[in-house]
């Protein structure tokens, strides 16, 4: 704030990343973040946003930005399976996407790997990604039973009573939620909140960092911001447990069979694919 030069009645500052709004309230997470990264200091009761604040030329260099920033997501991106290979399995939906997207031979370049092995790669990233939606769809037929058995449910429970106590406690609880709403406090980031509104299986499209940051919000706080009931916020942060641990337990397994793998600390790339394929 004094650097800056933000007054007292401005305060507290959240530091948030300029390129999608992500609060950087932990120091570990400060220093993992690669060189040149931009940040956003908003001061009290701002949100962050992803146009420019800037109303004169920055017109004139957005489709730059965009195209640079492109760019180097996918190049990090590229530089994290160069590093580990069990990467894939923490990637969100859309960092799998821009993988897929890439051009085969732009990538092979940056991982300094044949054009073959890269397009085994590729298909292997695309299979991950079938999986997920395969996996969405399924939660997504699941819920629509279980919301016709509520349904069917609810129809009982009103033809066996004639009063209407039920539909007063619902509306209590309707109200109470979209009063609070508006005031509830969350770590979350905006993209990450409207995931977890419009994606049918949200654990699925979020990366394992922000899996982990569902996990450490309040449920009474996340059903707030979200307008939902703290059930359903619980029911929510148990599947982001779930899929997290998946994530984890897939991991230790490439991890161990890579360590056995002749002898060798790391997974060669030759072996990996077919190795993949055959499991």
């Amino acid at each position: 704030s004094s650097i800056l030069g933000v007054e007292s009645a401005r305060e507290p500052i959240t530091l948030v990343l300029a390129e999608d709004g992500t609060i950087v309230d932990d120091e570990d997470y400060f220093l993992c973040l690669p060189s040149n990264t931009a940040f956003v200091a908003l001061a009290k009761n701002e949100r962050w946003s992803g146009k420019s604040l800037d109303s004169g030329t920055a017109w004139l260099s957005e489709s730059a930005d965009e195209v640079d920033s492109a760019a180097e997501k996918w190049k990090q991106l590229a530089r994290q399976l160069k590093d580990d290979l069990s990467n894939i399995i923490l990637m969100s939906e859309e960092d799998l996407q821009v993988l897929i997207d890439v051009p085969r031979s732009d990538l092979a370049e940056e991982l300094a790997q044949s054009q073959p092995k890269i397009q085994i790669l590729q298909d292997t990233l695309q299979q991950v990604l079938d999986r997920r939606e395969e996996q969405r769809q399924s939660r997504q037929l699941l819920e629509l039973y279980l919301e016709a058995l509520k349904k069917e449910d609810s129809i009982l429970s009103k033809v066996a009573e004639s009063e209407s106590v039920p539909r007063k406690e619902m509306d209590v609880v309707d109200t109470g939620t979209s009063s609070t709403g508006t005031s509830a406090k969350t770590a979350l980031s905006d993209h990450v909140l409207a995931a977890l509104r419009e994606k049918p299986a949200p654990e699925l499209c979020l990366d394992s960092q922000d899996l982990e940051l569902v996990l450490k919000e309040d449920a009474e706080a996340l059903a707030s911001a979200l307008r939902w009931d703290k059930q359903k916020a619980e029911a929510l942060q148990q599947a982001c447990d779930q899929e997290l641990c998946r994530r984890l337990e897939q991991v230790q397994t490439l991890q161990s069979l890579r360590s056995t793998s002749k002898g060798k600390k790391t997974l060669p790339w030759g072996d990996w694919p077919s190795s993949k394929r055959k499991k």
